[in-house]
């Protein structure tokens, strides 16, 4: 198994390795060549290699894959880590909050983030374990997993460990076509109720002004009306100008947050009348909105390998995550308290109707209309590279925009079938979110250190955690789909009056 030959310097390999066309290693290399500063929920393969090669690592028990001076530092790294998981999810905690209860819902919240951190903490523990025992540089999510079940007593699992790679890719796919099914709904919603309430719209952002909304497109008029535009950007495949766009999205996105939190900590009414726990249909409501927002352990094992100093990355993860945690409290908490049982599946959409408040929901979507395009550049470097390599390179280009235009499509149609942010996050985080961030990390360390030896504590928590995560799964997505079949409440009419 030491013997095994892996891609040069580290590559991601989140498809099958049988498929190692020549345009296949050709897209790895590429995601390998451009600086890529702007890291999604993905497994994105970092850039460089230490000197000398393999015989880089100083000790088998030190762990200093990379020294070199083009490294991140630790505050590139902390910032980094802050975006990965700051994303739409952060928007829907307010409803998550009260699909639980203003009690249960922190608490939850709370839990949540310090088992999410402890199986981010895993991940690398198990990928540092198998790159000093196969003196590697770089170990991706699906390599890991593919390593742990090599690892295993169990014959059967060792034989079939390649398809712990291709599970991982899949749930990675899957993730990530799903967020790009989240930001089609959010910006529907958004520009929606800007143009309904454009004719009222004055500098006066008093709480209690009536607006009056004029009728306008239904929400999936809005999502067929952007389809060519986020077409065109996807046709845009090098991520080094992505990454300028990501610079934008990330300042525009911050902008809005300062915004939002200014208005949501003024006149915050009685919170008395609020549940302490919501009913328990609508709690996998909110443990796939939660789970949803803390989907960034994709991002952990590629920060931590190009980091200047990785020993530092475990400090870096905790305050992280700790920075992240408090802020997904704080908005779920204050956002609820603020608008109670009216508030909507994105806390931009109970702004007032006044230009400040309308050019944050502008702004906001402006930062989640350019994250498509690098949401979607994974999960389209899995997909298409092994299809055009199937055609002549005449027709390759063809191919290639054509697959996009087709995977773009695909992720606005799954919108225009299921227009409900909430239900959509719910979905989304439930049926893969919770494998990649709760289900496989507990597993993967039963798998790399069982025949070590164990302490049955140890293998207890694990199995408690995944276990949780398969629950999670298993009862958010049937809840997600009940919803979905048989509202249990009425979606609001937008064209009506509304009071702000």
């Amino acid at each position: 198994m030491a013997d095994r030959k892996e891609p040069e310097k580290g590559g991601v390999e989140l498809g099958s390795p049988n498929a190692a066309s020549s345009t296949g290693t050709m897209s790895t290399r590429r995601l390998r060549s451009e600086d890529y500063n702007d890291y999604s929920s993905t497994d994105v393969t970092p850039e460089g290699s230490p000197p000398g090669g393999m015989n880089g690592f100083a000790h088998p028990e030190s762990y200093q894959r990379f020294g070199e001076t083009n490294g991140t530092t630790w505050y590139q790294t902390l910032i980094h880590l802050l975006k990965g998981n700051v994303g739409t999810g952060l928007l829907g905690l307010p409803l998550a909050v009260k699909n639980a209860g203003i009690l249960l819902g922190p608490l939850s919240l709370l839990v949540m983030g310090i088992v999410a951190v402890h199986c981010m903490s895993i991940l690398v523990k198990c990928a540092h374990h198998f790159c000093r025992r196969f003196q590697k540089q770089f170990v991706d999510y699906g390599g890991a997993v593919m390593y742990g079940l090599e690892s295993t007593p169990v014959s059967w699992l060792r034989t079939h460990a390649i398809w712990g790679r291709r599970v991982v890719g899949l749930f990675l796919i899957i993730t990530q076509l799903g967020f790009c099914c989240v930001y089609f709904v959010f910006l529907a919603d958004n520009l929606r109720q800007v143009v309904s309430a454009a004719n009222g719209t004055t500098n006066d952002c008093s709480p209690n002004r009536t607006v009056i909304l004029t009728s306008t497109m239904d929400s999936r008029l809005y999502m067929l009306s952007l389809l060519p535009f986020v077409v065109l950007l996807t046709f845009i495949q090098n991520l080094r100008v992505l990454s300028i766009f990501s610079m934008l999205a990330n300042m525009a996105m911050f902008v809005s947050l300062v915004v939002i939190y200014q208005y949501i900590v003024r006149d915050i009414p009685d919170p008395r009348d609020l549940p302490l726990a919501a009913a328990w249909k609508t709690y996998p409501l909110f443990f796939g909105t939660a789970i949803f927002a803390f989907e960034g352990i994709g991002v952990v094992l590629p920060l931590e390998n190009k980091m200047k100093n990785p020993r530092q990355f475990p400090v870096i993860l905790y305050v992280g995550m700790t920075i992240v945690t408090i802020l997904y409290i704080s908005l779920g908490v204050l956002g609820y308290l603020r608008f109670g049982a009216d508030i909507q599946a994105s806390i931009t959409l109970n702004l007032p109707n006044c230009w400040l408040y309308q050019a944050v929901k502008l702004l906001f979507s402006f930062g989640i209309f350019f994250t498509y395009a690098v949401q979607f550049y994974v999960p389209a470097e899995i997909i298409i590279p092994p299809l055009v390599a199937r055609v002549s390179e005449r027709w390759g280009w063809v191919i290639n925009l054509l697959l996009r235009v087709a995977l773009v499509s695909v992720t606005c149609a799954l919108a225009v079938l299921i227009p409900r942010l909430d239900i959509v996050i719910s979905l989304v985080a439930s049926v893969s979110s919770s494998a990649l961030a709760l289900i496989f990390p507990p597993l993967l360390e039963i798998a790399t250190y069982y025949s070590e030896g164990m302490h049955p504590i140890v293998i207890i928590k694990d199995i408690a955690i995944s276990v949780f995560g398969f629950l999670g799964f298993v009862v958010g997505t049937y809840e997600a789909v009940v919803e979905l079949v048989a509202p249990t409440a009425t979606v609001v009419n937008t064209t009506a009056v509304m009071v702000l």
